[in-house]
């Protein structure tokens, strides 16, 4: 089988993106979702996303890692806006359904804003706060940031109590202002560190302000691909209107 396909990435994390409105990949094969996200015998990505048609909204972002589990993944949808644009389904907005619900979202140039779901509870432990912003994220703070082995920690935390065989993404943050932080993100799925990840830092955005690290409801993040910025409103404990914004840009396109 002869597949077109679109390479994206949004602050250096990366998808392979396909057109499947005509259903010619099968959802469940798990097996070539892995062989095209290989990055040495296949095409190389940290997750491949298909679009497909949807009877109300605009389009259907179908996620999934490398390792073929599926997911939410904010720069994800950042990008499958993008590729819609390109393939002529939007012009400069967006309704999709993804695999936490609808998304909303806005793109101008190559910048495109995603509007999350809210969230309503964030789990504040001694050492680090758990929260749900479509996939679940640990957030801890890590001074020095620029020096470890991200993989190994990562995975010990991602793997060990309370997660387990569920395991949640691992975010290691450090302050630089009042409204700026920076994030190395291990995610689960991809079983390594990400140059960046939209969830993940949509949950240090808003673990921060829970935290009282940041007034501000706009904050900026900074990760190994770029930079991104959160915003949200916030009261009594409940954050909504949360927006993910960042580029997405088209790397190149081909055939498999």
């Amino acid at each position: 089988m002869q597949l077109e396909f679109y390479k994206y990435q949004g602050t250096g994390n990366d998808f392979v993106m396909i057109d499947n409105r005509q259903k010619k990949i099968d959802k469940n094969n798990t097996k070539l979702v892995r062989s095209l996200c290989d990055r040495r015998f296949g095409i190389g990505a940290d997750g491949l996303i298909l679009i497909e048609n949807h009877s109300k909204a605009d389009f259907e972002m179908i996620y999934f890692n490398s390792d073929g589990s599926k997911s939410l993944c904010g720069n994800g949808g950042r990008c499958a806006v993008a590729f819609a644009r390109q393939l002529g389904i939007i012009k400069d907005e967006a309704t999709f359904e993804a695999i936490d619900g609808l998304h909303y979202a806005t793109i101008k140039d190559e910048i495109v804003k995603l509007q999350m779901q809210d969230v309503d509870t964030v789990e504040k432990h001694s050492s680090h706060v758990f929260l749900d912003t479509g996939s679940p994220h640990h957030v801890q703070f890590k001074e020095d940031l620029d020096d470890f082995d991200i993989k190994k920690e990562g995975a010990e935390i991602r793997y060990g109590e309370p997660y387990n065989e569920a395991g949640s993404n691992v975010n290691f943050v450090k302050k630089i202002s009042e409204a700026t932080f920076a994030v190395r993100t291990y995610e689960r799925g991809v079983e390594d560190e990400t140059l960046s990840c939209g969830t993940g830092v949509t949950a240090v955005a808003i673990a921060m302000h829970a935290l009282e690290e940041t007034k501000n409801n706009l904050v900026t993040l900074s990760v190994q691909g770029g930079t991104l910025q959160v915003s949200f409103d916030e009261k009594n404990g409940l954050y909504s209107n949360i927006w993910l914004i960042g580029p997405a840009k088209l790397v190149f396109k081909g055939s498999i």
